[in-house]
This record gives C-alpha cells, sequence and structure tokens, in this order.
C-alpha cells in the first residue's frame, strides 16, 4: 500500500491559525464528527459532556511543558543564540536544538540571564542536535522557571502573557517541549462535571517532543520516522482503561498524544500493560486501533502525522470533508484553536 504525503493536503487560509488562547479554556468550539457515517455537528466545547456516557474512560495526558526555550549568547564574541531542551539525558546533560547550530561546535561555551546558567556544548548528535551541559547554582527548575519561555511552536508569532495558558489544568510531570493541546480546552469545574455523569478519568504521561512539528519530508508516507517519546501508563490507568473495555464501555482520548500511548502500552489483544518506555508509534490509515474507540482532538497541519493518525481513525475522505467544513465555518487550527470529536 502507498500512501502520499499530498493526500493529506488542504488549503489553511492563514488567518485561521489560532494566535492567542480564547479567555475561558471552554468556550473553543467543537466540531463533531461521526467516523461511520461522517456526518459533523457543531457545538461549543463544554456541551462535550453531552457525548460522553456513563462508563466510558476519558484518557489524560498529564505531562507538564517545560520553559524549554532559552536564549543567550556564545561566551567571548556576545552573538546571540537560541537553546531548546529537547531531552534529559543525565542530571544536566541535555539532548538540545541550537540556532545558529554552524558556530555551536563541542568546546563552544553559552552564557544565558547574565552568567545565572553556563553552558558547554558537549557533542553533535543525530540530526544535528546538540548535547549540552549545563553549570548553575541552586536549583535546575526555578533557574529555568526564571529564564526559559514556553516553546511556542514556529506558527505562533504571538508572544505568550500567561505561562499557564500553555499548560493543561491537570499538568503534573514535567519534561514535554509542547503541550498535549487537546487537552487545553478542559478547565477543573468541566472534568468535574464529567466525573459527576459517572465517566472515568485515566491519566498517562507520555512527554512530547519537537518531533511533533517535525514536517513529513518523504512524498511516501511510510519512509517517515518517528523521533521517540517517553511514555508511561500506572497500574490505577492500566486498570481503569481495561475493566471500562470489559464493561462494554468507550475508551475516549484526549489528544493523539494519550491515544498514541495508549497503544504503545496495549499488547495484541488490547490489554493495555502498565510501564513506561519510548514509543515511536506511527499511527496512519491502515492501522488498527487495538483500544480506543473515539478522539478528541484540535485540527491539525496540512500533511502532518497527526492529520494521518485522525485519517486512521475516521477515514481520509471523512477527515478532509470535515476540515474543509470547519474552515468554511472558520474554525480556529492548531495548538490554540478549536476542537473536534471523533466519534
Amino acid at each position: 500500500m502507498e500512501l502520499k504525503k499530498s493526500d493529506f493536503y488542504f488549503e489553511l487560509p492563514q488567518e485561521l491559525i489560532a494566535q492567542d488562547p480564547l479567555e475561558d479554556r471552554s468556550s473553543s468550539r467543537l466540531l463533531v464528527l461521526d467516523k461511520e457515517s461522517g456526518a459533523v455537528s457543531h457545538h461549543v466545547f463544554r456541551e462535550i459532556t453531552d457525548y460522553l456516557n456513563p462508563g466510558d474512560c476519558l484518557v489524560l495526558n498529564n505531562t507538564k511543558v517545560i520553559p524549554a526555550r532559552l536564549l543567550g549568547e556564545r561566551e567571548g564574541t556576545g552573538a546571540h543564540v537560541e537553546v531548546l531542551l529537547l531531552k534529559r539525558h543525565q542530571a544536566d546533560v541535555w539532548e538540545t536544538l541550537v540556532k545558529p547550530g554552524k558556530k555551536c561546535r563541542p568546546g563552544t561555551r553559552l552564557v544565558f540571564g547574565d552568567g545565572l546558567l553556563r553552558a558547554e556544548v558537549l557533542e553533535t548528535v543525530e540530526e544535528g542536535n546538540r548535547l549540552i551541559r549545563f553549570e548553575y547554582e541552586g536549583i535546575w527548575e526555578e533557574v529555568l522557571d526564571r529564564l526559559g519561555e514556553m516553546p511556542l511552536p514556529p506558527y505562533i508569532t504571538h508572544k505568550l502573557q500567561d505561562k499557564n495558558r500553555y499548560q493543561t489544568v491537570y499538568a503534573k510531570y514535567e519534561g514535554s517541549a509542547a503541550a498535549p493541546t487537546a487537552g487545553l480546552h478542559f478547565t477543573k469545574e468541566l472534568l468535574s462535571k464529567i466525573e459527576n455523569k459517572g465517566v472515568r478519568i485515566a491519566y498517562v504521561t507520555l512527554h512530547v517532543g519537537l518531533g511533533t512539528f517535525r514536517p513529513v519530508k518523504e512524498e511516501n508516507v511510510l519512509e517517515h520516522h518517528m523521533h521517540s517519546e517517553f511514555y508511561q501508563v500506572s497500574q490505577e490507568a492500566a486498570d481503569c482503561i481495561n475493566s471500562t473495555k470489559q464493561k462494554g464501555g468507550r475508551v475516549i482520548c484526549v489528544g493523539t498524544t494519550s491515544c498514541r500511548t495508549i497503544e504503545s502500552a496495549a499488547n495484541e489483544n488490547g490489554i493495555v500493560i502498565p510501564g513506561s518506555g519510548d514509543t515511536e508509534i506511527f499511527i496512519y490509515p491502515g492501522y488498527r486501533f487495538k483500544v480506543l474507540d473515539a478522539l478528541i482532538t484540535n485540527f491539525h497541519l496540512p500533511e502532518s502525522t497527526l492529520v494521518m493518525l485522525v485519517s486512521a481513525l475516521a477515514g481520509r475522505e471523512k477527515v478532509l470533508a470535515a476540515y474543509e467544513e470547519a474552515i468554511r465555518e472558520k474554525y480556529r487550527f492548531f495548538s490554540f484553536g478549536d476542537a473536534m470529536f471523533i466519534k
């Protein structure tokens, strides 16, 4: 089977890319797509409760975005440098993306925040990423909180006024370079309302890497290689998901990251096994879902792996038709945009 990248292209007007989060998280719009019939209807996000049934299980990714973007300079020259933290290797050694990379050879020294944080480039690893060792006094998280900025995706050009708005209300475990954005629509009140309705909530963790934004370069989709991301599924979450399936309830993932987590953790019989590891799972049309029944997600970039994932669930034609409808109706797209429920 050949899958072409261009099969997932659609024309998106620039002005539909949401630049700022809404005042009230749950007031985003919600497009509901029936994956069997292709029927589409329009709602407000807080009406998601109407589509969740007692006995369903909602799976949320409780990763926390770290302020992973550091602006500094090269020691001695004062030339500007931008470092994006991707993955922690040891206590103070991180795999990073450095701009401009050419001048940051091994041995290069960097300074951030008037010397509050210093660093040395150790080596160049795959795809030109740099391993960097950081030096500082005090507590790493506090230093990072003072100096780091939220690593907003490249299509968001506005400055974020409040760091917490690129964070879900249930974010708990630090480690992501990007937010699991479908979760940004939930408020604590809405989650209480959902639980009061008899819907169970399972929290899993997947630290979102920048591979999420990495464009598919190969025209043949099957040649695209996904970056690996760390995930963790607790015994409690696995039990919640597995017992929901046994009792005939639906497992509804909030976001493609939760979806990829439970599909990675499941065995061939669709039983979710607790544990942690790295996943490179790439879900595209033809994939058979082992656990997931329905998905709450945002509107994704043309030709992205995320559009391919939702197409695996609802069918490419239905997804692209729903996206066309969303564009006609002026829905807001991408990270701070509106949501879609594929049922």
